[in-house]
């Protein structure tokens, strides 16, 4: 009987395949481009800020493992594929005219080479792609030392499972992928060239098919058996017991750890019966040996576990895991930093007796209370200080403290930025947008004790309201530098990097060159060029070209602002430039500007951080550190869970020309120790920082979050109590916002020392009872470098129910005199509370001090101004442990109300009726010995004083609507001099 020969593949004509061959080389062209184009400006840039080593060793990296990877899995599955060929049948019977299968057996036939080489290359490739991102555990194998922590269950050290172990499973993984698509390749070979044949009930194998597919099957059932046994290793970080704790509980220990040995010795087992299947070829006895490591799998290593936690355990919880708890307990505390010998418990009665302007210590904390919110004086920051529309001040300002005239205190800071959001009309032309307004000017900071004068009545507008209320303005911009009225030290105003000028969608300026003239905004009658050592050279057309194709944008080609001496300017915010010259950090979600050494600064706070710490706590550190009274800051957090972390590294921008350096701040890190081996020379030792930047590192906010939600638990010493949660903490809910389930943020304070009454800049939060509003704790940490890093907490009585923040702000807001105010004021204005500062004072009492800002709402250009200050006080027991309620227009009258004008004497009433006041001079104890009183001023003095008061006040009001700064500056230390020679008169 006649047959036709199976079709083949159809053949393509000469202009078929032309055209076949130019449409994969365009689309490779537009797949690998634009990949090709971001590594080599990736590669300019990286030389420009000196971190080249850190890109070539990190691509190195990659492509050394996409070539292993993608070599040995392609080269396990063209050898399953060539010895299932070679071992192919030399007679194969074809079934009928329509047998697909000999259809298939053609076609590959006639394309040998294409199936046999293009198949095993393209899974190798994928293979490879897929492996080179696993980068970091390769490096952190070869580079990590020793922690000289031991687990106590293997009693091995703790770098076996945050180094050594990864890097054991991602080699497991790649084998039983290789082993896996060997063996679907060897078995589809087989089928295709006749080795196995479904005919019958059972089908048939050659003894090739059967050789070959038996050995991979009992390779791929013996590796089965190495992850059994990693498989205990990895029990240390179990989430089984989760809420409760991490790591392995008594189930994990007493019976999953026993099945998985029972589970490897089957499973080895298992693969002898598959080799021995070579030999007796009887495939009954492996399929009865999967079938025992199935069902053992169920049984022992499911089922059993189940039984065990669910009638040993849980009826006896409390006692079975006392001893994991305890391991789980002292893993976490080490692995966030909150050990013993970092952390001081201290017993705080939550009883005030003592006088606080007698407490030095008060003198000095009440002296500094922060009045100005950062998160909310942005619009006013923008208001007042803007200058030009097309500068901007971010979302949320920051807290960082100076020492000006001999005196130290906390300023709210902004760098006054270029934003490319306000560019209007024909500012957002090309031209302009990126080579003439390219850059910011200067440091802007604001006293954050100190506001300008009292708001009188914020109920109604009146001369004095207009120009009260605002923060006091201490600017070292271009200006100020040429006028010498700087405060703060600036050499070099100019920003070219920071957080607003980043939010552009195309965040480059091009400076430099482009003719002899300058080009670049610097102020309304002035240029500038750029001559820092930033940017990268786009002065040859490779470079133009490269970065036009980066940008898709023609201009930088055409155009005659770009010349031979050019530079683009891009990735310029700071937090992404640490990001990307050092991958293996996390950066801190906020920046802050700092003048260090006559430079403006970025500081940006970096972590290294691990998943895998053994019994450690496991947390997702996204959750942790979003609480954020703005949810409008745009904050870009970290979305990972992490068992360990530390803040290893400080690192530092210069907003002038973006010089990135990484600065250890931690000696005892293993993680970044091995980092440094992975990356030598990229980062400084601590003997590289200046005495005047380390003067300016605060504690970061998100590792205190972090940190605090770990104490609110792991404070507790006692397993029983621990699996009870009795004495667990909470972090109290936003207070000044009703109705808020996001978590009150920890905020920085000036308080004064205990011990010399000198200020200290701390960041700190109050804690709550588990599930409820009082009182429980209250934690700080110091930022100063004599005690960085020591946490302090205060830990309050469980009978004695003080009141907590959202207590606190009910009893304020609920006060007769705030309410009725409120009334009026919600008529014509919107109320902003800013943050509410819990300040330990009179040697066991909790101060509670707010501010109240208002704007008018029904204006467009309305900001917010302090408008009143709210105190809020528990006395002692032996007083009854009333509440009293502080409501004026500046701090020292609020306290005055609350301790019956004793409170005043805690901090000298600041000039002008200000809402605060300035901080003590010097540490010695207020006398409290009486004097004989002054004689009363005449009244020609009291007219003097009040007259140029008065014309002060003229004076900033005139300043203010010409929009001269130089001239309101001046004004406003004229207004400050007159109200001290005013409020210094004999009453």
């Amino acid at each position: 009987m006649g047959m036709r020969p199976p079709a083949g593949l159809p053949s393509l004509s000469r202009r078929s395949r032309i055209l076949l061959v130019v449409a994969v080389i365009v689309a490779a062209l537009l797949l690998v481009g634009p990949r090709l184009i971001s590594m080599y400006t990736d590669w300019l840039w990286f030389g420009e800020v000196g971190f080249r080593g850190v890109f070539t060793k990190v691509l190195l990296t990659r492509v050394l493992l996409f070539l292993v990877v993608g070599a040995i899995v392609g080269a396990i599955v063209w050898l399953a594929m060539l010895l299932a060929y070679r071992a192919r049948p030399v007679f194969v019977p074809v079934s009928g005219p329509n047998d697909p299968i000999a259809r298939y057996r053609t076609t590959v036939m006639s394309r040998l080479r294409l199936f046999g080489v293009v198949i095993p290359i393209a899974i190798g490739l994928l293979s490879g792609l897929i492996a080179q991102a696993n980068w970091v555990t390769i490096q952190l194998f070869f580079n990590g030392g020793k922690f000289g922590v031991t687990d106590p269950q293997f009693n091995l050290d703790v770098s076996f499972y945050t180094f050594d172990l990864p890097f054991y499973r991602f080699v497991l993984n790649w084998l039983f992928v290789a082993i896996l698509l060997a063996f679907l390749a060897n078995l589809l070979t087989h089928y295709v060239f006749g080795g196995i044949k479904l005919s019958g009930r059972a089908g048939t194998f050659t003894t090739a098919a059967r050789v070959q597919l038996a050995l991979l099957a009992g390779t791929f059932v013996l590796l089965k058996a190495v992850a059994y046994w990693l498989d205990r290793y990895s029990l240390l970080s179990s989430d089984r017991k989760e809420p409760t704790f991490t790591g392995p509980g008594y189930t994990d220990i007493n019976a999953v750890l026993p099945a998985k040995l029972i589970l490897l010795s089957i499973a080895v087992i298992c693969a002898l019966a598959f080799f021995a299947a070579i030999f007796t070829r009887d495939l009954r006895i492996p399929a009865m040996a999967v079938a025992l490591l199935v069902l053992s799998s169920v049984l022992v290593g499911a089922v059993w576990p189940m039984i065990v936690e669910q009638f040993s355990v849980k009826p006896n919880a409390a006692d079975k895991e006392s001893t994991y708890i305890e391991r789980n307990i002292a893993a976490t505390r080490q692995a966030y930093g909150i050990t013993d010998d970092k952390v001081t418990y201290e017993p705080y009665s939550g009883n005030g007796d003592a006088i606080p302007r007698e407490v030095p210590a008060d003198v000095t904390t009440i002296a500094n209370a922060r009045l100005l919110d950062p998160n909310i004086l942005s619009p006013t920051f923008t208001q007042q200080q803007q200058r030009q529309n097309f500068y901007g001040f971010p979302p949320s300002l920051d807290i960082d403290r100076y020492d000006v005239d001999g005196a130290k205190r906390d300023y709210v800071v902004a760098a006054r930025e270029l934003s490319p959001n306000n560019l209007q009309g024909n500012q957002t032309d090309w031209i302009n947008k990126h080579t003439v307004y390219t850059h910011g000017d200067g440091l802007v900071a604001a006293p954050a004790n100190k506001i300008t004068a009292p708001v009188l009545d914020p109920t109604k507008d009146n001369a004095n309201n207009n120009n009260a209320g605002y923060p006091i303005y201490t600017v070292s911009d271009i200006a100020s530098q040429a006028a010498g009225t700087q405060v703060i030290k600036v050499d070099q105003p100019r920003v070219y990097y920071g957080e607003v000028i980043a939010e552009g969608a195309a965040d480059y300026a091009i400076v430099g060159g482009g003719g002899s003239e300058p080009r670049e905004y610097d102020t309304e009658s002035t240029k500038y060029t750029y001559t820092g050592s930033g940017g990268v050279p786009i002065g040859n057309w490779i470079n133009r070209l490269a970065f036009a194709a980066k940008y898709t944008e023609r201009n930088i080609l055409l155009s005659s602002a770009v010349g031979a001496d050019s530079k683009i300017i891009y990735n310029r915010d700071p937090r992404d430039r640490v990001g990307q010259v050092a991958p293996w950090l996390t950066t801190d979600g906020d920046a802050y500007p700092a003048a260090v050494d006559g430079k403006i600064v970025w500081i940006v706070d970096a972590y290294t951080t691990l998943e895998n710490y053994p019994y450690a706590q496991r947390s997702s550190l996204d959750g942790l550190v979003a609480d954020s009274v703005d949810a409008t800051t745009g904050r870009l957090l970290p979305k990972k869970e992490v068992s360990y972390i530390r803040n290893s590294v400080k690192a530092t921008v210069d907003a002038y020309d973006g010089t990135v350096t990484l600065y250890q701040v931690d000696d005892n890190d293993p993680v970044l120790d091995a980092w440094k081996g992975v990356f030598p020379n990229t980062v400084k030792p601590q003997s590289d920082i200046s005495e005047e930047l380390r003067a300016h590192f605060r504690y970061p906010e998100d590792l205190f979050k972090v940190q605090r939600e770990m104490l609110a638990k792991y404070h507790v010493d006692n397993p029983t109590e621990f699996f009870t949660n009795n004495a667990f903490w909470s972090v109290p809910n936003e207070p000044t916002v009703e109705g808020s389930n996001q978590n009150e943020p920890p905020y920085y304070v000036m308080v004064g020392d205990q011990k010399t009454g000198e200020p200290t800049f701390r960041l700190t939060s109050p804690m709550v009872g588990f599930r409820r509003e009082f009182l429980s704790a209250y934690i700080t940490v110091n930022s100063d470098p004599k005690d960085y890093g020591k946490i302090t907490v205060l830990q309050l009585p469980i009978d004695k129910q003080t009141q907590g923040p959202s207590q606190s702000q009910n009893s304020m807001i609920s006060d007769p005199r705030v309410g009725s105010e409120k009334s009026l004021l919600e008529r014509t204005n919107t109320i902003q509370y800013g943050n509410q500062l819990a300040l330990p004072i009179a040697q066991g009492g909790i101060l509670y001090v707010e501010p109240m800002y208002t704007k008018r709402s029904n204006a467009s250009t309305s900001f917010p101004q302090l408008s009143r200050v709210l105190v809020s006080y528990q006395e002692s027991a032996k007083a009854g442990s009333r509440v009293r309620i502080g409501y004026a227009s500046t701090l020292a009258e609020a306290l005055d109300q609350v301790f019956d004008n004793g409170g005043a004497a805690g901090a000298a009433t600041a000039p002008g009726g200000t809402a605060t006041t300035e901080p003590p001079s010097g540490t010695e104890t207020p006398t409290t010995t009486p004097t004989a009183p002054a004689p009363p001023a005449s009244s020609d003095a009291v007219a003097a004083a009040l007259a140029e008061v008065n014309a002060a006040m003229g004076a900033l009001k005139s300043a203010q609507q010409g929009g001269d700064f130089t001239a309101y500056g001046a004004a406003l230390d004229r207004l400050q001099k007159a109200v001290d020679a005013y409020q210094g008169l004999p009453k």
